[in-house]
């Protein structure tokens, strides 16, 4: 979770919003993160999960630098748990990432 909210805050506009929820239904658990920044150029979306990939360097990060493992480490995290998860993005109106987790029956 910290380093989907990390990226939101990082790549999101000065005044815009990151909204986080959480929802459960009896067989799964669903936690979005969603920001209203930069988005992500639709070529690099399939791309985005793989280890050391860092996209369009124009586009990303600046003073702090990035070595492009945390979107593969929450993605090696979430199905080490059985879960999946999935982007939706829009340059210029931002991100979506959710997360599903499986719930155990009770």
């Amino acid at each position: 979770i910290l380093n989907l909210v990390d990226n939101a805050l990082l790549y999101n506009h000065t005044g815009g919003s990151v909204t986080l929820r959480v929802e459960s239904t009896r067989k799964q658990a669903q936690l979005t993160v969603r920001d209203t920044g930069k988005g992500i150029l639709p070529e690099h979306l399939p791309h985005i999960f793989e280890r050391f990939y860092r996209g369009d360097p124009a586009h990303g990060r600046t003073e702090r630098g990035s070595s492009g493992l945390g979107l593969s480490i929450v993605d090696w995290i979430v199905r080490a748990h059985g879960g999946s998860i999935a982007v939706e993005s829009q340059v210029g109106r931002g991100s979506t990432f959710t997360v599903t987790f499986p719930l155990a029956p009770a």
